[in-house]
């Protein structure tokens, strides 16, 4: 046996004591164990089922296993052939991916130019009643946008799927089915649902913008048309291409109005392709369809981060003072007052008005007395085969809305609390490789789109993994998946939260002998108790409305509101479906009140008004 040289045994030494060193530092500061903690949470329920779902897309599945030409579980190109060069990827990936960029380019046209207008009007001028404005025209994005859906049909539907008549039809004119269903409708609801997206990005911008820069280049000499393309657009550019990507990548996602307008007549995007795909048990299509919704709308989030860096190179708030001069309209008020009217009305109180009234009358657009009726209500026998009884004396609804108050609400006051202990472990956590990873692991959701995020849900959790058994078809799932959706918000206001305190309260409370979970129950969670509730209420009234994550995950035995309107709208019973629409609207209504009123905020300071 040979003797161990003395370097070897006194580095052998060293290494011993750093690690015991590390070891006391850790049981001493409990951030360090509850940051590994969260670590491996986060991994687990977010980052592994992305990457599971993005492997089922090159691994032979059970049922593939003779077309593909291997045994389970081996790596194969078929599903990626299957997509991209099959005699059907036509009908799979290219035509809705077509379909996809033409809705997504024309909702970013239209949000951009609408929005663009409007953001100046309530936030840089003297338009009449700019403070109720500003607050109006974001109401189409407190609500669902396949709510909206339903009030086109409501307005427009015609004879090509049958159903109800219209409010159009009702008065002797026959919809087109361009008008009806399909690319242009689509486009026209998401349009108006993500318009508040730019009305508020670029209205804060302008809010900001410093009207010394527009005096001195007029002083100069030049034009209106010079000031605008040369000083106030540059300005603005990272605002509006962050609005432009930001709404490309919530038009990726949203399955509820394709469903709704699209599917009837055989028109895809990729969102309803991938929900197509899932619900006929093909989960190697499955899984490539939601990694190319996966890239293309993480692409878009990315590149939106990056203009945010970049757009340190706009600054125009100093040290000094800065000057926000309103414009006066002049004879033009008039003319722009009518013309923001026209799009609340259009976007928000003629869709929800229409959509009210086809649940209170027996035959749309019939304005008589003995039309009225509250049977979709209140009703009792009603003259159909599975709804007997208006929707507030329907079993299934309020087990509907008991799901969506329990589910939305645990997983949101989940997100909410460990929201805030990610925010504290980001900002006093000594390890910084710890503190990087939870930053970004808890914001991955956000480059997922819903039905994406949900997909990588199913392709996990569909069958047993070790002790965990298959949670597909129990409540778990749900709670689960809207747990991990929300915690890009949840966290994001905990970080912001944390980053805004201090250390020296809790130093002070150390020294006076107080314990780490006593300081963050006494000092931390009391301080920080708006950002808590704000990252609680926000997650809850974004998941009351959604409908792409829980479409694929809710069966009929664990509907929340959203699936059980769409069921209805299965079922064909559309004005039952769209007196569930209104109480989930009420609901958002509620919930964002709600917000404002503890967070003593209003939506309209966003903007200005």
């Amino acid at each position: 046996m040979t003797n161990q040289a003395p370097g070897h045994s006194q580095a052998t030494g060293l290494s011993i004591n750093r690690l015991r060193y590390r070891t006391r530092t850790c049981l001493s500061d409990p951030t360090i164990a509850f940051g590994i903690i969260l670590s491996l949470l986060f991994a687990y329920f977010i980052l592994s089922p992305v990457l599971m779902m993005l492997f089922d897309a090159i691994t032979i599945d059970f049922a593939d296993q003779a077309r593909a030409g291997g045994a389970e579980g081996i790596f194969t190109g078929y599903y990626l052939q299957r997509a991209l060069v099959s005699q059907i990827s036509r009908y799979i990936f290219w035509t809705p991916l077509l379909n996809t960029a033409i809705v997504s380019l024309c909702v970013i046209v239209i949000t951009l130019a609408l929005g663009s207008l409007l953001g100046w009007l309530v936030s840089r001028t003297d338009l009449l009643g700019k403070r109720w404005f500003s607050t109006a025209l974001v109401v189409p994005y407190m609500v669902p946008s396949w709510t909206f859906a339903l009030a086109w049909l409501a307005l427009f539907r015609n004879r090509k799927i049958g159903g109800l008549n219209s409010w159009v039809e009702s008065l002797g004119l026959n919809p087109p089915d361009w008008l009806s269903y399909g690319i242009v409708p689509i486009t026209i609801i998401l349009a108006l649902h993500y318009l508040p997206f730019v009305i508020l990005l670029v209205g804060n911008a302008l809010r900001q913008f410093d009207s010394q820069l527009e005096d001195s280049a007029r002083t100069l000499g030049a034009s209106p048309r010079v000031v605008a393309f040369r000083i106030v657009l540059p300005l603005l550019r990272p605002s509006i291409i962050s609005a432009a990507t930001l709404v490309f990548a919530k038009c990726l996602g949203d399955v509820g109005v394709t469903y709704i307008l699209g599917v009837p007549v055989k028109v895809d995007l990729l969102a309803t392709s991938l929900l197509r795909a899932i619900s006929t048990g093909q989960e190697g299509m499955s899984a490539v369809l939601a990694g190319a919704i996966v890239i293309f709308g993480a692409a878009s989030v990315l590149i939106d981060i990056r203009l945010l860096k970049t757009a340190q190179r706009y600054v125009t708030i100093g040290g000094k003072g800065a000057i926000h001069r309103t414009v006066r309209l002049g004879r033009w008020r008039w003319p722009a007052v009518i013309f923001t009217a026209s799009v609340v009305l259009i976007s928000a109180v003629v869709p929800l008005f229409a959509l009210f009234l086809t649940t209170v009358m027996q035959t749309p657009g019939v304005i008589t007395v003995e039309n009225f009726t509250l049977d979709f209500w209140i009703g009792h026998d009603l003259d159909t085969t599975a709804l007997r009884q208006g929707i507030l004396l329907t079993g299934e609804f309020w087990v509907a809305g008991w799901n969506t108050v329990w589910m939305v609400g645990t997983a949101s006051i989940a997100a909410g609390l460990l929201g805030l202990f990610v925010g504290y472990v980001v900002v006093r956590s000594p390890i910084a490789t710890v503190a990087a990873f939870l930053k970004q692991v808890t914001f991955l959701p956000y480059l997922v789109p819903g039905i994406a995020f949900a997909a990588a849900y199913l392709s996990m959790f569909a069958t047993p993994q070790g002790p965990i058994p298959s949670l597909y078809g129990t409540t778990a799932i749900l709670v689960l998946a809207l747990f991990a959706s929300q915690m890009p918000f949840a966290s994001r206001a905990g970080i912001a939260a944390m980053m805004q305190m201090g250390k020296e309260p809790e130093e002070a409370a150390k020294i006076a002998g107080a314990g780490w979970w006593r300081r963050v129950l006494s000092i931390v969670l009391p301080i920080h108790r708006g950002a808590l509730v704000s990252g609680i209420l926000l997650p809850f009234i974004s998941g009351i409305k959604g409908l792409s994550l829980v479409i694929l995950l809710a069966v009929p035995g664990t509907d929340l509101l959203t699936t059980y309107a769409v069921r209805l709208v299965d079922y064909g019973y559309t004005q039952a479906a769209n007196a569930v629409a209104i109480m989930i609207c009420v609901v958002a209504f509620i919930g964002t009140w709600a917000v404002q009123k503890i967070g003593r905020s209003n939506l309209a300071d966003g903007i200005g008004g």
